[in-house]
């Protein structure tokens, strides 16, 4: 009987031991655990810390591209844009009258005239003085570089025959410098506004034909007053 008691007592020992081994065994890797976790938080909180940096330099760089992308629109639309390509322009007075009225805002078509020339009867706006005075008219085109013009009876003569037109307000009664015939240099162009007997235009002495470069653009589309919004002939 001792002996078996004896042997209860070891193999509970043991058990005891086991246990206890077992559970230092737990705490160690609970530890480890824990150490290699504080290790991966601080991993993260130095690359969390690495990586804002790296967003700032990567922001800043993205914002002064999107800035710079925004002054050369805004210098685009400021400034090539009227000077080469369209502007928004106003009648001022009646010479145009019945074509275009007092107000009346246009837009003015630069670019097809930065390769081909004027055309008979466009609407054009020109410097009539030249490009050192800052003053536009907005006329139509009658004569081309080369051609002879003569005004009489109430008629425009083109190299001696009747222009077809009927653009015209009402019958001329002056012909100014086109009262005898006159030949356009090569780069001249007369103009006319179409209320023919009140409007200053190349009958005028101080005015006279238009050189090529004092004409700065085509008027194609009415945009106001709204009820008269359209293509301009």
């Amino acid at each position: 009987m001792s002996t078996a008691r004896g042997q209860e007592i070891d193999m509970t020992q043991q058990a005891k031991d086991e246990s206890i081994e077992i559970n230092n065994k737990v705490e160690d890797n609970a530890a480890e655990n824990k150490t290699a976790k504080n290790n991966k938080i601080e991993n993260r909180e130095e690359n969390d810390k690495a990586m804002p940096e790296k967003d700032r330099k990567k922001e800043k760089g993205s914002f002064l591209k999107e800035l710079l992308i925004y002054v050369c629109i805004f210098l685009v639309l400021w400034k090539v844009v009227p000077a080469y390509i369209i502007e928004r322009t106003v009648v001022d007075g009646t010479s145009m009258l019945d074509t275009l009225q007092d107000e009346e805002q246009l837009m003015v078509e630069k670019l097809s005239y930065q390769f081909s020339d004027p055309k008979r009867f466009d609407i054009v706006v020109l410097m009539p003085y030249g490009e050192d005075v800052d003053e536009y008219f907005i006329k139509r085109v009658i004569g081309l570089p080369g051609e002879t013009i003569q005004i009489k009876d109430g008629k425009i003569y083109i190299n001696g025959e009747v222009l077809d037109e009927n653009y015209g307000k009402e019958p001329i009664i002056d012909g100014g410098i086109a009262k005898e015939p006159l030949t356009l240099g090569e780069d001249e162009y007369f103009v006319m506004g179409d209320n023919r007997n009140g409007s200053d235009d190349s009958r005028a002495d101080y005015i006279g034909p238009i050189a090529r470069k004092l004409i700065k653009g085509k008027a194609v589309l009415r945009v106001w007053p709204i009820y008269h919004f359209g293509s301009i002939d």
